[in-house]
């Protein structure tokens, strides 16, 4: 029997080889999820992985492997890319973006800060050099220049000054999780059988730079590993998004722990479920007219619909036709 009062004993207590947290091998499992469905729709015939690897102790303390490691071939790229993943790509303070960023430390040298990542951040030229040794808080109410430049991007200089502080205090828990997950997931994606050709940050920005191809999530991941050209890379891209398969939880409640309402016990009302990709003809009423969206079903068979011009209410089952069943995501064709 598992009694909670017996003690645990030493010997099932261990874990396999490349075990990972629940929330890091669902990474790698979605992936491998996603290289599966995509196989079965096209000729898939290799597979390029870009190896990041954020050393998280020197973006902690870049001193702490020596001149040695400081001055090798890889100097600072590992701060850069993580501080331009971070704030943005944009300038922190003023929110000016496709410009030159520098590197700039938020509590200054000559104040006692330390090049910790936590006390760096990316700025423009003009905000660099007018922050100068000025404390975070007198630079946003002081510089007159920073103010001009956030009133140009349309930014309030109170919400850019909280905005800046809160970012400041955002873990290493992205690079953590990318450097737990990086070769398992190369090890995941060997056992496809097809070729794996693994390479670095610096070789994707090349390549990108190299062609005169734009920043996006989507093209960076057309442009690892080694290739000649890419092909139309204007084409609109298929924006997947994770949106869930519902929730367990049946009861709804308040903020002190009441029940404040029921879920159904079912997920299935008619046929449809919370998730499906609908196509609703109503030939008359009030609500006459062709609407296609996301389905929320409820027990009395009127749903409610959610289009690209917002959600229409109390539509009939009747007037519904399946066009994809919800599979847990969402999407959506994004401008290149």
């Amino acid at each position: 029997k598992n009694l909670r009062y017996r003690a645990p004993r030493f010997n099932n207590r261990t874990k396999p080889k490349g075990w990972l947290a629940p929330s890091l091998q669902h990474r790698v499992d979605t992936v491998m999820a996603w290289v599966e469905r995509l196989s079965k729709l096209a000729p898939v015939t290799a597979i390029s992985q870009e190896l990041v690897r954020f050393d998280t102790q020197k973006l902690d303390n870049p001193e702490i492997s020596g001149v040695e490691y400081q001055q090798g071939t890889l100097l600072g790229y590992e701060v850069r890319e993580y501080l331009l993943a971070k704030w943005g790509r944009e300038c922190a303070y003023c929110g000016t973006g496709d410009t030159p960023l520098e590197i700039e430390h938020v509590v200054p040298r000559s104040r006692g800060g330390s090049n910790r990542v936590s006390n760096l951040t990316l700025s423009c030229h003009p905000c660099n050099q007018a922050k100068g040794s000025l404390p975070l808080a007198d630079f946003f109410s002081r510089d007159k220049g920073l103010r001009k430049r956030l009133k140009a991007n349309g930014l309030s200089a109170d919400a850019r000054l909280e905005r800046v502080q809160r970012q400041l205090k955002q873990p290493l828990r992205d690079a953590s999780a990318v450097n737990a997950t990086r070769w398992a997931l190369f090890n995941a994606l060997k056992t496809t059988g097809l070729p794996v050709a693994v390479a670095s940050g610096g070789r994707t920005k090349y390549n990108r730079q190299r062609l005169g191809i734009p920043k996006t999530h989507a093209l960076d991941a057309a442009c690892v590993g080694a290739f000649g050209r890419l092909h139309d890379w204007t084409a609109p891209t298929l924006t997947i998004k994770c949106t869930g398969r519902g929730n367990y939880q049946r009861t709804r409640l308040t903020k002190y722990g009441f029940p404040r309402g029921y879920l159904m016990r079912q997920k299935q009302v008619r046929g449809f479920q919370t998730g499906d990709i609908v196509k609703a003809v109503v030939p008359s009423g009030k609500k006459a007219g062709t609407y296609t969206g996301r389905v929320a079903v409820r027990k009395t068979g009127s749903f409610n619909i959610q289009t690209d011009q917002g959600a229409v209410q109390g539509i009939s089952h009747k007037h519904c036709t399946v066009i994809q069943r919800g599979d847990g995501y969402g999407y959506h064709l994004t401008p290149t």
